[in-house]
Parts: C-alpha cells; sequence; structure tokens
C-alpha cells in the first residue's frame, strides 16, 4: 500500500492530465464574442450620436438588435452600414425608426426579401443590396420616393419587373452585374435609357451557339 502522502500529488497530476471538455471552452469562446461584440455595437451607437452615422458593419450581427432602435431613439440618423455581418432579414421598425436616413448598406450579408415599409422611407437617397440572396427585386424599392442609386450587384435575381424598374419615381443608377438575369430581362434591362443600368455580359444560350 503507498503511503498516504503520496495522494494528493497523484491526484493534482491526473487532474493535470484531464482534456478540457470541448463544449465548455466553445461556450466560453462564444461568449467572449458575444461579449465583445456587444460592446463594439454600444460603442458605435454612441459614435453616431455625435456623427449621425450609424456603422455597424462586420458587428457578427444575425439581427439588429432592439438595444439599437433605444439607443438611437434621440438621433436623426443621416446614414447606416449593416454590411459584412449575417443579417437575414430587416423588421417593418426598421424603416419606422430609421426614415430618415439618406444612404443604407446592407450589403454582404444573408437577405432575401425587404419589408413593404421600406417605401416609407422618405429620404433614403442610396441603397446597397449587393452579395445577398435576392432572387428579385423587392417591390417596395420601386415604390422609394427618392432612392437614386441601387446597387443590386452579386445576388441571385433572375427577373426584374422592368415596368415597375422605369416607373421608380428617382431612379437614376441601378447595378445589376454579376446576376443570372434571364436573357429575356437582360436584353429588356439593356435597351433601358432611362436609368443608367451595369450589366455583365449575357451568357449565350445552348442553342445560340449552334452553328449551322
Amino acid at each position: 500500500m503507498r503511503p498516504p502522502s503520496q495522494y494528493p500529488q497523484e491526484i493534482a497530476t491526473e487532474a493535470d492530465n484531464e482534456e478540457p471538455d470541448p463544449r465548455l471552452v466553445s461556450m466560453m469562446i462564444c461568449t467572449r464574442l458575444a461579449g465583445r461584440a456587444v460592446i463594439r455595437v454600444v460603442g458605435r451607437c454612441n459614435e453616431a450620436k455625435e456623427n449621425e452615422n450609424l456603422d455597424l458593419s462586420n458587428c457578427q450581427l444575425m439581427q439588429v438588435p432592439d438595444a439599437v432602435y433605444h439607443l438611437m431613439r434621440h438621433t436623426e440618423l443621416k446614414t447606416c452600414d449593416l454590411s459584412d455581418n449575417v443579417i437575414t432579414k430587416i423588421p417593418p421598425k426598421f424603416a419606422a425608426k430609421f426614415n430618415l436616413i439618406t444612404d443604407l448598406n446592407l450589403s454582404h450579408n444573408q437577405m432575401a426579401k425587404l419589408p413593404d415599409e421600406c417605401a416609407e422611407m422618405g429620404n433614403l437617397e442610396r441603397l446597397d443590396i449587393s452579395h445577398n440572396t435576392f432572387i428579385s427585386l423587392p417591390n417596395c424599392i420601386f415604390k422609394i420616393p427618392k432612392l437614386r442609386y441601387l446597387n443590386a450587384s452579386n445576388n441571385h435575381i433572375v427577373d426584374v419587373e422592368i415596368e415597375c424598374l422605369q416607373e421608380a419615381p428617382s431612379l437614376e443608377t441601378a447595378d445589376f452585374s454579376n446576376n443570372p438575369l434571364a436573357p429575356r430581362i437582360h436584353d429588356q434591362l439593356s435597351n433601358i435609357t432611362k436609368i443608367r443600368i451595369s450589366l455583365s455580359p449575357r451568357e449565350k444560350e445552348d442553342w445560340e451557339d449552334l452553328t449551322i
């Protein structure tokens, strides 16, 4: 039988050799990252109170936190940058709370639609929805009264309502490059003269490559 005095050292050695629980480690890392993200968001909201430009880009956001609406309730924002996050949707209240902004950047997210309430953003002049997952343009975009510039490049847009696009009240420039537009839609967009349209070269259909 071993002397009792050796037990504490042996127990300590065994404890040192134990592998940490990976679930616990992951939880600690996630908590630490979440804490940093919250601090970053609050800090940028405080900056926006001074310069009226809310920059929440690259903040690991899956949505716009309710705290942001609370922190910005007495600030008349001019611009809002939500790019480089993992946001899947914008809630209707976003348009109501931030209806004075002139520039909205939603690029590099995972959005496929916008709420109809965005049509009520009466001062919005520039909208960037590039690098998302839109397969068509939300109807609300055609109704934004002062929208002059639209960047819808690098999405999955196949169809565009040409008549609605042409009837957009203030639209001057629209970028549809790097989208899998249907050939008919691509041709119709190419013929628009009222609006400056940016397009990638149209890929020919298989039957168009046939030679007689």
